[in-house]
């Protein structure tokens, strides 16, 4: 299956160009590569609009459009058999994602995006991790913020860990310590199909609450709620909340498991965000506790989201702390320059694409952690600009 995909006309093609993320995932690759890099392509619904993006986002005028829709199947097997990677930005995925991961998988071609829908990615373990095995396809869920500077934090830190200790960190807490970014319509309607799928399922609801809703036939020990401000003491610091954890989280964990539990059966991670000492942090920490940031009225619509100032002027800042049982601790950092969701997650998917060129991985449904794991963090050190280091 190697060879054949390798017989390819292109390395990537970017699903979903003319949306307000695919448009960036295409600009990036423009500009950080050019013609000198993967061979790549630009794919949605309407060769007009993909023509129109090309030439905003200065692309070289030969880049190759292809018109695929979620509501044609044909259209998506043949751009998945055209490709060795598709990263695609079309959501919210519980809504079109399904063809194109079938696509792939049945192509034997690799798959990766932005997905951040546990319900809908326990779903589509379900039903196709093993056909994705069979053909070879490596499918990697949540390659953007969510989970990427999450995910390969812990596996960085577990890594230091062992190297420091002789043991991986049986506790590992993850803290925002800063960040700055905007949400766009895509994430709000994510949100929005996702709760909708839940009034009309209940019996999925455990899926979403679990932590472990990403490792079937594993339940690991209880975890931290975070859903409340607390006080840490080690760290001096109020915690309020932090809504990615309920996909990073399971993404950690699904990590964990799928490279056979090298941060231990009995591993506990939570994440929130540090609002800092005293009154002050307390205040923030219960003010942010109760305030929705997506799923209001004001919500941007789809094809919405922050302006380029506000993409390049973003950042996000995240602690990790592993606690060793004798009371020795360790502690990682990841920062990113730009906005966390677009800016930064653009050139992550990217990234993601490029490094499953290379990937030795089997085929499945896993996580970046677990297909990509160092190679993926050494990418994105030398061309994302992300920091990954361990803190004294």
């Amino acid at each position: 299956m190697m060879g054949a995909r390798a017989d390819r006309p292109f390395d990537i093609v970017v699903y979903g160009a003319t949306g307000f993320t695919g448009r960036l995932v295409a600009q990036y690759l423009a500009r950080a590569y050019g013609q000198e890099g993967p061979r790549w392509a630009m794919a949605g619904r309407s060769a007009s609009k993909l023509a129109e993006v090309r030439d905003a986002i200065d692309a070289p005028i030969n880049t190759p459009l292809i018109v695929a829709d979620a509501g044609d199947p044909a259209s998506l097997t043949a751009m998945a058999e055209q490709t060795r990677v598709v990263v695609t930005t079309v959501g919210p995925y519980q809504l079109y994602g399904e063809p194109v991961l079938a696509a792939c998988i049945a192509a034997g071609t690799d798959y990766a995006d932005l997905c951040g829908e546990p319900v809908w990615m326990r779903q589509m373990v379900d039903k196709y991790d093993a056909e994705a095995k069979s053909t070879g396809a490596r499918v990697s869920f949540s390659s953007g913020f969510d989970s990427i500077p999450f995910d390969l934090g812990v596996l960085m830190l577990q890594k230091e860990a062992v190297a420091r200790f002789g043991a991986p960190s049986p506790r590992v807490k993850g803290r925002v310590r800063g960040m700055k970014g905007g949400a766009s319509g895509g994430t709000a309607a994510s949100l929005k199909a996702t709760l909708a799928t839940l009034g009309q399922h209940p019996e999925l609801i455990p899926w979403m609450t679990s932590a472990f809703g990403l490792t079937p036939g594993f339940e690991g020990p209880p975890q931290p709620a975070g859903d409340k401000p607390q006080y840490d003491e080690t760290l001096g610091s109020w915690e309020a909340p932090f809504i990615m954890a309920t996909i990073n989280t399971k993404n950690v964990h699904r990590t964990n498991r799928l490279l056979g539990h090298p941060y231990g059966q009995d591993f506990v991670y939570d994440e929130m965000i540090l609002t800092g000492p005293g009154d002050q942090g307390k205040a923030v920490a219960e003010h942010i506790a109760t305030t929705p940031m997506i799923g209001r009225p004001d919500d941007p619509q789809p094809g919405e989201g922050p302006s380029q100032e506000e993409r390049e002027n973003g950042f996000y800042d995240v602690l990790f702390v592993g606690e060793m049982p004798d009371g020795r601790t360790i502690r990682y950092g990841v920062k990113g320059r730009y906005d966390p969701g677009y800016g930064s997650t653009s050139r992550m998917l990217a990234e993601t694409g490029i490094a499953l060129l290379s990937c030795a991985a089997e085929g499945g449904i896993a996580t970046p952690g677990a297909l990509l794991g160092e190679a993926l963090v050494a990418r994105l050190r030398a061309h994302a600009e992300i920091a990954f280091a361990v803190e004294d």
